[in-house]
């Protein structure tokens, strides 16, 4: 009885030890696949949640995958984090394994969310204006020039999303030094293009986050193969 129940507890070890190695090599496999086809600066960290792995790669379906890409640049954009989560993804692992450069890898369904740094958002804004969270609000201050004037300017920042842009925007809009400014929100009007985002991600929302603003996105049927 002993000698029974020693096997069977070194013959689950040896299945947690393969379901291990399974997954490590799927989700290499996953990260190359995935930095081959979105051109990414470098391999992306994938997780494939679930256990045991085995099972979902005998059915060839893994319910979720993470995908943390890190810092990137995106048509001359900087991004600080990218980080997206893979659902019903379908990816055989005798494809995987045996038949890399042509299996059919795609993903049901995509969400994700980058980041737009403070860094990017001051380097994108318009001469002399500064972009700094305030709670859950954008605010920018400086100076804007006015009939050869320097004239200090302060507002918060309303962000839209319209064709691939983000639309910055000024509210509440305190102008000083005695000048008169008309309209003096066009001194503070300014847009980031922000497109062809990994996995073929389409914004659906905007918010502001400690480091600057995050972007959050979907897309459905997306191919992995590279």
């Amino acid at each position: 009885m002993r000698k029974l129940v020693a096997f069977l507890v070194l013959l689950l070890v040896l299945v947690a030890i393969v379901d291990r190695v399974a997954v490590t090599g799927a989700q290499r496999e996953l990260a190359r696949q995935a930095t081959a086809r979105y051109d990414l600066e470098n391999p992306p960290e994938v997780s494939i949640l679930g256990i045991p792995f085995l099972t979902q790669a005998i059915a060839g379906h893994y319910d979720e995958v993470k995908v943390a890409a890190g810092p990137m640049t995106l048509n001359g954009l900087r991004l600080s984090s990218v980080d997206f989560t893979l659902h019903d993804v379908t990816a055989p692992l005798s494809d995987l394994v045996l038949h890399s450069e042509r299996a059919d890898i795609r993903a049901g369904r995509v969400e994700g969310t980058v980041v737009v740094p403070l860094a990017t958002l001051n380097q994108k804004a318009p001469n002399g204006i500064k972009v700094s969270v305030d709670g859950d609000t954008l605010v920018v201050d400086g100076e804007v020039t006015v009939l050869g004037q320097k004239v200090p300017v302060k507002a918060d920042l309303k962000i839209g999303v319209s064709a691939g842009e983000l639309r910055f925007a000024p509210d509440k809009v305190t102008v000083g030094g005695g000048i008169p400014v008309p309209n003096p929100e066009r001194f503070i009007n300014y847009r980031i293009p922000i497109k062809n985002l990994p996995f073929g991600v389409k914004i659906t929302g905007v918010r502001v986050v400690p480091q600057g603003i995050q972007v959050s996105g979907e897309a459905s049927d997306v191919p992995l193969h590279g």
